[in-house]
């Protein structure tokens, strides 16, 4: 009887050998046809970037399609065994993406005092092409984005903020903004620039202590906006730089 279950579990040792030696060829040969593929990829999309570089670089339509289609498989152009990934290796951008995170970064410095370092995305490429001394539509959201993407090694707290709406910000300073920031910001943005505790209480239900109690916060602790204490509508109004428009 003991010999007989010795042999049993003999029996179901090797079986479950045999197995785990099969699964390992199975996932061997799963990982040498993967890395194929891969490598297959890499060619084609090498080839599609080479033929089209100039395209890529001059057309704003065409990089952004390029972009969407990188994004649909999965994709990062900016990831790549170079310093600048792929922009760089394959399509000669790497000195054109740093240069424009450069005056990204011009940008963001000097207008930091009045805006308390968020600035609306539209004015940033808009002051940024004045700089470049190019036509509006040459430099683009996905333009701005990939060189903040450069910049965030430097660890100064540079990123896209979705503000609602369509509307994007770009933070240039370490600090958070809360969801009521983010609140205040798109509504700034309807109203362009200048928030009001009413319009807070109206659009989004809020109580007047919360609306009062984030405007405070953004102007003493943040100094994100101004304050208007003789406004003609409201009587007291913040006004928020980075949602106004300004003439370069």
């Amino acid at each position: 009887m003991h010999r007989g279950v010795g042999l049993a579990a003999f029996d179901k040792e090797q079986l479950s050998q045999r197995f785990a030696n099969l699964s390992s060829e199975l996932s061997k040969t799963q990982v040498d046809h993967l890395q194929s593929q891969l490598t297959q990829f890499r060619t084609a999309l090498l080839h599609f970037a080479t033929t089209h570089r100039d395209s890529i670089r001059s057309d704003p339509a065409f990089r952004h399609e390029f972009q969407q289609m990188c994004s649909s498989i999965g994709v990062d152009p900016l990831a790549g065994p170079r310093k600048g990934g792929w922009w760089a290796e394959m399509l000669g951008m790497g000195d054109w993406q740093y240069e424009l995170g450069v005056q990204i970064v011009d940008v963001c410095v000097s207008t930091r005092e009045r805006n308390g370092g968020v600035i609306e995305m539209g004015e940033l490429i808009r002051i940024v092409s004045k700089l470049r001394g190019v036509e509006s539509g040459v430099i683009t959201e996905e333009d701005v984005t990939r060189s903040i993407k450069t910049l965030q090694p430097l660890g100064a707290g540079y990123e896209v903020l979705d503000v609602g709406g369509g509307k994007k910000m770009v933070r240039n300073v370490v600090k958070e903004l809360d969801a009521d920031q983010a609140v205040i910001l798109a509504e700034a943005q309807v109203e362009g620039g200048r928030i009001a505790e009413a319009v807070l209480e109206n659009r989004r239900g809020w109580t007047r202590e919360r609306a009062r109690a984030a405007l405070e916060n953004m102007l003493l602790r943040d100094g994100l906006c101004w304050l208007d204490s003789q406004d003609e509508h409201y009587g007291r109004a913040y006004w928020v730089p980075s949602a106004m428009r300004w003439d370069e």
